[in-house]
């Protein structure tokens, strides 16, 4: 069993039985996140169709300024929701400083609803990585999960020492920054991601399918000189420590108990 603690199914289109074919034949637990409304609706139903799939809603922060001023209608959304994500803060691809406060009111939102309900977060932190490490110390949100950190070092070290957990994911196929990175996550603190399909195609210009996870795994098995099998163990081992026994995920904890 392997673990694609963040990707977006919702963007597959006519690829998305392909898709849900291969997590089911390669066993791959797979979470995938929202940007809006729209996508986590969507998500839910691809859930709804392969029990390897759990939804996740959240408002990306690209989509922020959509929702900043009606988040009260963003409610049940966000206590249906067994964790909440993608959320997070974007000051780098984002060029427009007018939208930051958008963001940020979305962002501390979900925080404070996370803080509340007791639920894990999925993060975007891109050139914002010191002001959602002082968000998260600020709402005291400890079950964090960094989505593809690619930032300053020094702030890597605080993620870490404040208990993040890091996803990494197809760049470790091709960027020795992202290979640094990936070396310095403490093995208790490590899980594997896709950002399928957008991650590949940023990447190599066509649409990541789940298979990708298993060459991740293997070049982070390479990476820190132990085998695919240890390191997709301590990855489960990780994911499952995360999850704990939060009711919200029973069926997640029965995943990673089988055999």
């Amino acid at each position: 069993m392997w673990i694609d603690a963040h990707a977006h199914l919702d963007h597959y289109g006519d690829a998305l039985p392909a898709a849900l074919d291969e997590i089911t034949r390669q066993r791959i637990v797979t979470f995938s996140v929202s940007v809006d409304v729209d996508s986590y609706r969507q998500a839910q139903a691809i859930a709804g169709r392969n029990p390897y799939v759990l939804a996740s809603f959240g408002i990306h922060p690209w989509e922020a300024p959509r929702f900043a001023d009606n988040l009260p209608t963003l409610d049940g959304l966000i206590a249906g929701s067994p964790m909440l994500g993608e959320i997070g803060l974007d000051t780098y691809w984002v060029e427009d400083p007018a939208t930051y406060p958008a963001q940020r009111r979305v962002f501390e939102y979900f925080l404070a609803a996370a803080r509340e309900q007791g639920k894990i977060v999925n993060l975007h932190t891109k050139g914002a990585e010191q002001e959602v490490l002082d968000l998260l110390r600020r709402y005291d949100i400890r079950r964090a999960i960094v989505h593809w950190y690619s930032g300053p070092l020094d702030v890597l070290d605080g993620l870490i020492a404040w208990g993040a957990y890091f996803t990494v994911g197809v760049e470790v196929l091709r960027s020795e920054t992202i290979r640094i990175i990936a070396r310095r996550v403490p093995p208790e603190q490590l899980l594997t991601e896709t950002d399928n399909p957008g991650g590949w195609a940023w990447l190599m210009g066509e649409p990541g399918m789940p298979r990708l996870l298993i060459d991740v795994v293997r070049a982070l098995a390479e990476l820190r000189r132990t085998d695919e099998e240890t390191l997709a163990a301590q990855v489960r081992a990780n994911l499952a420590r995360l999850v704990g026994d939060d009711p919200r995920l029973a069926s997640l904890q029965n995943l990673l108990t089988r055999p």
